[in-house]
């Protein structure tokens, strides 16, 4: 081990002799207020989207400890602010606008921790605030709530590498928690930070009770949904196939992962923070996690994971590129192009949020979108639930009394059973992911109205067939066999 590496392991106050610079709360509260009010705003724009659709209904109307794809946090969170407030597309979306606005806080935090004063709290708020996470925000899903979740792990774990204040560990753990409520990718960050932590120090956080004592926490607190897991045969450990199976080739997948940082400002203060995490002397400290990171980037790539992953490391590198790139002795005029490129960067990240008229056709620049491409999704699910609704109400009272509507896939089953009241249709099934776990259809349903695309998929079951809308919707009569027997032959993931 070099001097230098044995200096990091052997002093545990070496971090802490180290005052940080005061918290430049003006400012980056403003940003942090602009992207809340900015999501906020557009917040009304178009209608659900087709995951949001399946949160809400599965946790209001098939609340569990558990499901297919995810665990119970964001689902439950979803059918409750319906309940409370139906139909508000503001108060739905709220928390991820929240989430969202914190990230900008903690991301600055993060930049004071690491030695950075006004300007670089600024810069780093500034770059979480025109990344892509603030895209993605627009909608609530487990992968608008998580990235927040590692930012304040990470934020943490940086605090702690300063201070050696073990309470942050216990903290730490309980984010943790959440995020293991959200989804379970987080452990893949902890096992990354040990491991490296273990090799490149500080080792001592290994050995810290109140590390340990955070884990339990979070161990604790999952055991609902393992338990639901493990009694429903482990579904969610299918959803590594699922997700392998749409992964769309390490070239995509890398320009994505890059370009969900923020064209312009986001991906030089990502690969200049990353860079200088690994090279700089002031920043040695937090190395460990900076590997930690990479690692777990590795990882994601290996097993075919989603690009948008990706978007929980961001936070780490915007702070460290923001701290290193103020303290270069640069020129004096270097602060103008630095905030015109902010600028872009964030009339970028505006218009990739739904703050086009509906009717704009949706407008793509190579991987870069308009928000126009938030109504092809949005208003499209509504229409298909609306189509299903005025064909089983057009179905003659006797047809329809002992008739089950059933969708192929997941997204048009909870669009047309949040959409379906209006027209006399309560329950809506499917065999596919998570919807396959909520029932089956009743003995009565002897009759089914399909909507999807393959009309083979419920065929051997059925007497009889009749397309009603060409492509889209077909009647199947004639029940030939129980739901039991069927249901277990139409699980699809």
């Amino acid at each position: 081990m070099t001097s230098e590496g044995l200096t990091t392991e052997r002093s545990p106050v070496h971090a802490a002799a180290r005052e940080v610079e005061a918290f430049a709360r003006g400012p980056v509260f403003v940003i942090a207020v602009l992207v809340a009010a900015v999501l906020v705003v557009t917040s009304t724009r178009y209608a659900h989207g087709f995951d949001e659709l399946y949160f809400l209904v599965a946790g209001r109307d098939h609340p569990a400890w558990g499901y297919f794809d995810q665990p119970p946090l964001v689902p439950l969170l979803a059918g409750t602010l319906d309940r409370l407030f139906p139909g508000s597309l503001i108060a739905f979306r709220a928390p991820m606008a929240l989430a969202a606005a914190a990230g900008v806080v903690v991301t600055a935090l993060t930049a004071r921790e690491l030695g950075g004063g006004r300007g670089a709290q600024v810069m780093a708020a500034g770059a979480y605030a025109t990344s892509g996470l603030i895209v993605i925000s627009h909608w609530v899903a487990t992968y608008v709530l998580d990235p927040f979740l590692w930012t304040a792990v990470v934020f943490l774990l940086v605090r702690w590498t300063r201070t050696r204040r073990d309470g942050l560990l216990v903290w730490a753990g309980v984010v943790t928690a959440v995020s293991l409520e959200t989804k379970f990718l987080i452990p893949a960050l902890w096992a990354a930070v040990l491991l490296s932590a273990l090799v490149l120090g500080p080792r001592q956080l290994l050995s810290r009770p109140k590390l340990w004592l955070g884990g339990l926490i979070a161990v604790v607190a999952t055991i609902p949904a393992l338990v639901w897991q493990g009694t429903h045969g482990w579904p969610y450990a299918h959803m590594a196939d699922v997700v392998s199976a749409e992964f769309p080739g390490y070239l995509a997948f890398a320009r994505d992962g890059l370009l969900g940082a923020g064209v312009g400002i986001g991906v030089l203060a990502l690969l200049y923070g990353v860079w200088r995490l690994l090279r700089s002397p002031d920043l040695r400290p937090y190395r460990y996690l900076a590997v930690a990171l990479l690692l777990v980037t590795i990882a994601v790539l290996l097993t075919h994971g989603r690009s948008y992953y990706l978007m929980s490391v961001y936070s780490l590198p915007f702070a460290a590129a923001a701290t290193e790139f103020s303290r270069r002795k640069l020129v004096r005029w270097w602060k103008t192009p630095v905030w015109l490129a902010f600028v872009l960067s964030a009339a970028v990240t505006v218009a990739g949020l739904p703050v086009w008229p509906a009717s704009m056709k949706a407008t793509t620049f190579g991987p870069l979108s308009l928000g126009t491409v938030f109504a092809g999704g949005e208003t499209a699910q509504k229409e298909v639930a609306d189509g299903v609704g005025h064909t089983y109400a057009a179905l003659p009272p006797e047809v329809r009394k002992q008739t089950a509507v059933y969708s192929e896939i997941y997204p048009f089953a909870a669009a047309v059973e949040y959409y379906g009241p209006q027209y006399g249709i309560d329950d809506v099934y499917s065999g596919h992911r998570g919807y396959w776990y909520f029932d089956r259809p009743p003995d009565s349903a002897r009759d089914v109205l399909f909507v999807g695309f393959d009309p083979n998929l419920l065929r051997p079951y059925f007497a009889s067939v009749t397309e009603v809308v060409p492509g889209l919707m077909w009647l199947y009569s004639g029940r030939k066999q129980n739901w039991d027997r069927i249901w277990p032959k139409v699980r699809a993931q």
